[in-house]
């Protein structure tokens, strides 16, 4: 009798959580993500709504996983975590660093698009490696991994971090000489370089960083079917044409924008399962 309690309890349990993320992640209904718009080509404010390579990426998947519409929520990167705790964003689709210390408080996809540091500084200067930072200013976008990176190395490298709200703002401190350098992931940089001539990417800094989208720790079932459809994105080539379409060129043959994962969640990191899958795509 005791043990037909317990089974029941349990049960009930699993419902309840069933029910609890239905509610958070409703099968007919738009989906909502958040991003900060300012990261070109990643996602900016076009005439009609937000465009570029994140925007075309989530419009394919929510396809894939059934939702009728997508809506993104403009957030400014400080805020975008206290958005998706608070459930205001179902997860989010900025272009997000995976880390150690992230992992501890939410659930990341697998990683599928590589990444590093930038440094955009203007056209008539040069920078060949960390040791010209010395003595100058460097401008991040607050609260982002570009800025954990430089108040990490400020004082190795014997900089001063000047923390901006958004990537343009810390673009435009560089064209105003306000700061040597703006520091952004390495894409993002390259693409900024690319619209203006008065700055120009002076270094790289190819670490092994990645993106991933990242979703409460309860919504493990959830993130798994969102890494589903982003392996399907892998396997037919869907992420490469986006990148192409959107970064201008072809994604190193080494890119995690091609490599599919084993389990789900990224490898190494807290919140992985090793848990062998098949990779099913209609």
């Amino acid at each position: 009798m005791f043990g037909r309690i317990i089974a029941i309890a349990a049960a009930l349990a699993v419902s309840g959580m069933a029910a609890a993320q239905e509610a958070d992640h409703p099968k007919g209904q738009k989906l909502v993500v958040g991003s900060d718009f300012g990261v070109a080509p990643w996602m900016v404010r076009g005439a009609g709504g937000p465009e570029g390579f994140g925007v075309d990426m989530i419009k394919d998947l929510a396809k894939r996983i059934g939702r009728p519409d997508v809506e993104i929520v403009d957030i400014n990167f400080s805020g975008l975590f206290a958005a998706l705790f608070s459930k205001r964003i179902e997860f989010t689709v900025n272009p997000l660093n995976i880390t150690a210390e992230r992992a501890e408080r939410m659930l990341y996809t697998e990683p599928f698009f590589a990444t590093g540091n930038g440094f955009i500084i203007r056209a008539a200067d040069a920078m060949k490696g960390f040791e010209d930072l010395k003595g100058k200013q460097l401008a991040v976008n607050r609260g982002t991994i570009s800025d954990t990176w430089a108040t990490a190395n400020a004082e190795k490298y014997g900089f001063e971090v000047q923390r901006y709200d958004s990537f343009p703002d810390s673009v435009q401190a560089v064209i105003t000489r306000r700061a040597f350098t703006a520091l952004n992931e390495i894409p993002t940089a390259v693409f900024a370089a690319s619209q203006n001539k008065a700055i120009k990417v002076g270094f790289n800094d190819f670490n092994g960083r990645n993106f991933g989208y990242a979703f409460r720790l309860e919504s493990t079932e959830y993130r798994n079917t969102v890494e589903g459809a982003i392996e399907c994105m892998k396997k037919d080539g869907t992420l490469v044409k986006m990148y192409e379409k959107w970064y201008g060129s072809k994604p190193d043959a080494s890119s995690t924008i091609h490599t599919i994962f084993p389990g789900y969640g990224p490898p190494g990191f807290k919140g992985h399962d090793a848990t062998p899958h098949e990779v099913k795509c209609n």
